[in-house]
Formats: structure tokens, C-alpha cells, sequence
């Protein structure tokens, strides 16, 4: 995936987001929509973590496409 690419995918993974979010303001959501939500958190999550690795590697020098999507564990592990 290019940068553009992901930039693309996180856009559209917020914008899902929101929606589900917005859908149920004032009410919880269902079992579909929670397992759904954390499913798109995961998803951003390593996201933007492939980001950072292809900015990373582009900065020094090396080429971004060496960037690997890191599993959900690793990335959801780490802290803020």
C-alpha cells in the first residue's frame, strides 16, 4: 500500500467510525455494531502504525515498502 493509499483507508475506517458513533447517540450500541467498532479501533490502529513505519523508513533512507502491516496485538499493545 502507498502512503495515499492508507491515508485513504484511514479516512474512510474514521468515517465508519463516526457513523456507528453517531447512530447511536443516546443508546448503547448492538453486539454487531460494539464488535464492529472495536474491529475499525484495530484496524486504524495498525493503520496508522504502517504510516509511521513507511515515514520512518523514508526518512532514512531506506525503502517504505520494507514497512509490514504489524499484527493487532503489537499494535493495540502499545502506549500512548
Amino acid at each position: 500500500m502507498t502512503d495515499e493509499e492508507i491515508t485513504h483507508q484511514i479516512s474512510r475506517l474514521a468515517d465508519e467510525e463516526r457513523r456507528l458513533h453517531n447512530a447511536h447517540i443516546g443508546e448503547g450500541l448492538s453486539t454487531e455494531d460494539s464488535q464492529r467498532l472495536v474491529s475499525i479501533e484495530a484496524q486504524l490502529d495498525q493503520c496508522w502504525d504502517l504510516l509511521r513505519q513507511r515515514r520512518a523508513l523514508r526518512e532514512m533512507g531506506e525503502n517504505p515498502d520494507q514497512a509490514d502491516v504489524r499484527d493487532r496485538r503489537t499494535v493495540e499493545g502499545y502506549l500512548q
